[in-house]
């Protein structure tokens, strides 16, 4: 057979008998294709619509139902606000337009303020080029060529950028009319392709994230493949609004910030109740598994992180301290993995005693920019629920069953029905050898799948030190958190002589396992936070019931219901104040209390309660014994407990 042979995803194969385009090929395959290909991808690569097969190939068009093609076009709708712009503002430079989950962003330098109605009218001009259906030509140029170019075209951050690629590399720009950008790619063939897209907000960046750089202007949108996916997306957007834990947690009284402790909350009593009972309930589930609590120093020499291979790799992210007498710099820990080493290298080890499973929820500390932090979801300061598994290469699979099984009951508990999973093989920046790597991988692959989990690949996204699982949450609004992970590390421990005595009797190097659950407690009581709208379920709310007094002549009586509901161990409080008890029904529902038990005059003489749940809903008259066990059954459920039943 002659010509070009082109595979198709169904198995299927066309011919043709010259060198052809991808977008010929999605032509052949049926006209409605053609219409809606954005890109494709050619042997796992991919391209442009106007990329040319030489020989054979298999290949996928892409189309805005793939997350690759939505990607594709997102990408195109950034090179699309940054033209709006440049027609708009001539004075304006443009920066960097990279695709974000649901969306894409451009940073740009300007001596106009973009206001609200200047996104507005940025998102008309936009609508305008969409129908100039500018076709969008790829260009291959030189570095030297590109530098030169943006010089003097007058745009200092695309010279930059381009300068900061390594000499000889081919670059690639994309020119749509008068508007051309440095980019990879690939794009859609013409702007006309981007019907479906919004602009949401703008705020500030620095210029490469460097907070000693100039602060630049970031345009934030969205783009979707169709109007039904828009309004979808903006919903829910609006709802994550509503469910900001920012907000929430001042409505509540659980925690506050203020530019005194950049990155870090001050907790409030019901704030740290929440923050408690989850550190109490990892330890009655870590217990149970084996693990041992301990502490580690917070202020630990450069000396270690130097040995450990973090001073290279994260410096710039790390507080240090200059001490008196002190010849070396003393830094505060952003990770635990360096200690836990230490209290493992105490004594030598027998394989008797591996698996040795030491947690912590271990205080870190981590540079973050002040444009970065996002309340508990992005800090300086926060703890993680820790461990670290020293354990032999055979042991690796069942400990990663046991992890597993142990992360999915927790998630379960906490209320998260949907865990996904990505396997991160090794980066491009790394410690170790490709022999310890090839280990590595293949033994936390293996285990991955022999637990039942369905791996999705996450190539080159694994720690410097070896690779990783993710476990990623879906929450009640449809967003993806990823929290946990465990990581298999055959570099950490000879670097830093962690040894144990083998059965044949020589020394070796443990395997160690780095695993979190929750990641950081406060990141995940944000997530908490926002997934149940800051209604959480009665195992988790820091006040369970309050009683309601109507009047002042049931104070005494309330503060008994009290007494008696806490010392059953509930967490209970009265409202006393001079009130009306509609204002006080009302309050309390809007702070979310689980339970609202009025008393009044009957319910003093018959020594009931009468119970509202937390929406409000009448569920009568009960003893404070039989209110108690319902509280119980409720407690037990956990993340299974459902408001509405």
């Amino acid at each position: 057979m002659s010509g070009i042979q082109i595979g198709l995803p169904d198995g299927k194969t066309i011919s043709f008998s010259a060198p052809v385009t991808v977008a010929e090929v999605a032509g052949r395959i049926g006209p409605g294709l053609a219409r809606a290909a954005l890109a494709a991808r050619v042997n796992g690569r991919t391209v442009d619509l106007s990329h040319r097969l030489e020989s054979d190939a298999a290949i996928e068009i892409l189309t805005a139902r793939d997350p690759e093609g939505l990607e594709v076009l997102r990408h195109s709708a950034a090179h699309l606000l940054a033209q709006a712009v440049k027609e708009l503002y001539p004075d304006a430079q443009v920066a960097i337009g990279p695709v974000i989950a649901d969306g894409f962003y451009y940073d740009f330098s300007c001596q106009r303020t973009f206001a609200p109605e200047d996104l507005e009218r940025i998102e008309v001009r936009m609508r305008e080029i969409v129908k100039r259906d500018l076709p969008i030509e790829r260009i291959e140029i030189s570095r030297a060529d590109a530098v030169a170019f943006f010089r003097a075209e007058g745009e200092r951050y695309k010279a930059e950028i381009a300068d900061s690629i390594p000499a000889g590399e081919i670059l690639t720009l994309y020119r749509q009319n008068g508007f051309t950008d440095l980019c990879r790619g690939p794009h859609v063939p013409s702007t006309g392709r981007i019907k479906v897209f919004k602009l949401t907000h703008v705020a500030g960046a620095y210029w490469r994230g460097d907070s000693r750089n100039e602060m630049l202007q970031r345009i934030y949108g969205t783009a979707w493949g169709d109007k039904a996916a828009l309004e979808t997306y903006l919903c829910r957007r609006e709802e994550a609004a509503r469910r900001d834990h920012r907000r929430i947690g001042r409505e509540l009284d659980l925690f506050h910030f203020q530019a005194e402790a950049g990155g870090s909350a001050f907790w409030h009593p019901r704030g740290w109740t929440l923050y408690r009972l989850i550190q109490d309930y990892m330890r009655g589930e870590l217990e149970p598994a084996g693990y041992r609590e301990i502490r580690t120093p917070q202020l630990l020499s450069r000396r270690l992180w130097e040995a450990s291979g973090h001073w290279e790799k994260f410096r710039g992210d790390m507080f240090t301290v200059e001490a008196i007498g002190e010849p070396l710099d003393l830094a505060l820990k952003p990770m635990n993995c360096p200690g836990h080493v230490q209290v493992f290298k105490q004594g030598l080890k027998s394989y008797r005693e591996l698996p040795l499973r030491l947690a912590e929820f271990g205080s870190c500390h981590r540079y973050e920019p002040s444009g970065a932090l996002h309340g508990l979801m992005r800090m300086r300061a926060f703890t993680q629920d820790d461990a670290h598994i020293f354990c032999t290469e055979a042991q690796i699979e069942t400990e990663t069953r046991a992890f597993c099984d142990l992360l999915q009951r927790i998630y379960t508990d906490f209320g998260f029905k949907s865990v996904s999973v990505k396997f991160s093989d090794r980066p491009e920046n790394r410690v170790g050898s490709d022999q310890a790597w090839d280990r590595a991988e293949a033994a936390l692959e293996g285990a991955a799948l022999a637990a039942g989990l369905d791996l999705a690949r996450n190539p080159g996204e694994g720690a410097f030190y070896g690779p990783k699982l993710e476990f990623i949450l879906r929450d009640a609004i449809g967003r993806d958190w990823q929290c946990g992970t465990l990581q298999v590390d055959l570099v950490l421990p000879e670097r830093l002589g962690a040894e144990y005595i083998g059965e044949d009797g020589g020394r070796h190097h443990p395997v160690m396992l780095h695993r979190a659950i929750l990641g950081s407690f406060e990141r995940f009581i944000g997530i908490l936070i926002e997934h149940y709208a800051g209604r959480l379920p009665p195992w988790l709310a820091p006040v369970q019931a309050v009683v309601i007094a109507i009047t002042e002549a049931h104070s005494d009586y309330a503060r008994r219901m009290v007494s008696r509901l806490r010392q059953l161990g509930y967490r209970a409080t009265a409202d006393l104040r001079n009130e009306t008890i509609g204002y006080k029904i009302r309050e309390h529902t809007l702070k979310r209390i689980p339970y609202l038990l009025i008393v009044g005059r009957r319910e003093q003489e018959a020594g009931t309660l009468s119970v509202r749940n937390g929406l409000g809903k009448d569920l009568g008259v009960m003893s404070v014994a039989d209110f108690a066990a319902r509280l119980a059954g409720d407690v037990a459920l956990r993340g299974k407990f459902n408001l509405e039943d």
